[in-house]
């Protein structure tokens, strides 16, 4: 049958396919992308060597939005509490120190201090270790957040989690190598998990949690036998379209993005459906049976992500509003805690439980901190801090039961053993075996990488 004066082009294929078939909105721009960067490899997603051996297979990486504050949670200032009220001088002029507002005490055998705040977290020291002299570069939410995750605070660049797609690949072809748990647009909105430059299938996938997590994952053709006849007749197409071209890299790429898309079909629906988890792992959670909604469902479901091969998942707690962002009342930080607290320390203990531990690395950061002190000595928030505040990792190759760093006696910048976001960065790529110093792409004429010129492995917290 000669198919070459059909009346329709290979596009117009490609968008009826999609208006009454399988594809998502995100694979649907990857495939009709003009993206002259992607990869040679017929399989850009395919596993990748690393450039030394890895104690990270994977990376669980829990993002608090808004600002956390450190004084108030994972870094104990006892001068802080006996000068509260006094004034402190800082840059801009005098101010009120104000006092934790939860209590710390000593945590597990190793004695890690952790606030009230998070009492579930608190039984997991052990496994943790606290970085306590963190530093972003911009003091701002939208700059800081895109900082944290991409390395600049001033131009869009490859998240993390591209960057980790793009030089590892993904086990399991049948699922996206990044995906992003996020029930509302965070600050710089998709921008945190985007690809910029690398190739777009690099780009986090968002699961919005709900009774439909991924639109469109249910087959909408009559029978698996007429899809296949759709996809065939996609892939002549595109077969047809390819050997008219010596070399089309883009296109081998999109072939490979409706493969993963039919493959998601199969295996997302399963990877998502917590009805044979037992009661046991759902209290771990803090999960009502049934519930496709809270903190605890995006933990749970990570942890199925990464056991079915997830190269990198992250969970977003809250959007760009009624997050941790605390200037009027640092008591909001309360219900956010609750809605994270158990899930998190359920997630480590259940990880820990099956093995997994070891090779996942979680993450735990938010942007930057809040101030120790106000402008009024009445005052019942906090500001934003980027001069220092606390993030942590567990497993994947990281000292369990240690703090690395410290800020001052007040908190309010680094005391000893600053570490830079460009840092941070540098470490979790080295435990997932890759050098952030070869790990590079051309754009614009110049190589780039997620550390720009920066970065420092902080060699003292591997394990």
């Amino acid at each position: 049958m000669d198919h070459s004066n059909c009346g329709c082009s290979r596009r117009q294929m490609i968008r009826s396919l999609v208006g009454g078939s399988l594809l998502l909105p995100g694979i649907l721009n990857h495939l009709l992308a003009a993206d002259a960067s992607a990869q040679t490899s017929d399989n850009p997603l395919a596993p990748k060597q690393s450039h030394f051996p890895a104690k990270a297979k994977r990376v669980i990486f829990l993002y608090m939005s808004g600002g956390v504050s450190h004084v108030d949670s994972f870094d104990p200032k006892p001068k802080l509490i006996a000068d509260h009220g006094k004034t402190v001088k800082v840059a801009k002029g005098d101010k009120y120190l104000t006092r934790p507002h939860w209590e710390f005490k000593p945590r597990g055998k190793s004695g890690t201090e952790v606030s009230e705040l998070f009492p579930h977290i608190a039984e997991c020291v052990d496994d943790i270790c606290v970085i306590r002299s963190m530093k972003n570069d911009h003091g701002d939410h939208f700059e800081a957040t895109l900082g944290i995750h991409t390395g600049s605070v001033t131009f869009n660049r490859p998240s993390l989690g591209s960057w980790v797609s793009y030089g590892l690949g993904t086990v399991n072809q049948n699922l996206p190598a990044f995906v992003v748990l996020a029930p509302e647009l965070p600050y710089a909105g998709s921008q945190v998990w985007g690809s910029d430059f690398l190739p777009a299938f690099h780009q986090g996938t968002r699961i919005v949690p709900g009774p439909e997590p991924i639109p469109n994952m249910t087959r909408r053709t009559a029978s698996p036998e007429l899809q296949e006849m759709e996809l065939g007749l996609l892939d002549f197409f595109n077969r047809k379209h390819i050997e008219k071209r010596e070399v089309d890299p883009l296109l081998a790429a999109r072939i490979k993005s409706f493969e993963t898309a039919y493959g998601m079909q199969r295996e997302a629906p399963e990877a998502f459906d917590l009805s044979k988890e037992t009661d046991a792992t759902l209290k771990l959670y803090g999960l009502e049976r049934g519930s496709t909604k809270g903190f605890a469902w995006q933990c749970l479901v990570a942890r199925r992500l990464a056991e079915r091969g997830v190269r990198f998942i992250e969970l977003i707690d809250s959007g760009a509003s009624k997050n941790w962002d605390a200037h009027g009342d640092i008591q909001t930080h309360l219900p956010l805690a609750q809605n994270v607290d158990q899930p998190i320390a359920g997630l480590l203990k259940d990880l820990k439980s099956r093995g997994m531990l070891e090779d996942t690395l979680v993450v735990w950061t938010t942007e930057f901190g809040r101030t120790p002190f106000n402008d009024k000595s009445t005052a019942k928030g906090r500001e934003h801090h980027a001069k220092v505040y606390s993030s942590w990792l567990a497993g994947g190759g990281v000292k369990g039961g240690i703090t690395y760093g410290s800020s001052d006696d007040y908190g309010i910048d680094v005391a000893d053993n600053l570490v830079h976001l460009h840092d941070f960065h540098a470490t979790i790529l080295h435990l997932l075996g890759m050098d952030h110093t070869r790990l590079t792409f051309r754009h614009a004429g110049r190589d780039f990488r997620l550390t720009d010129v920066h970065g420092n492995v902080v060699k003292a917290i591997l394990a």
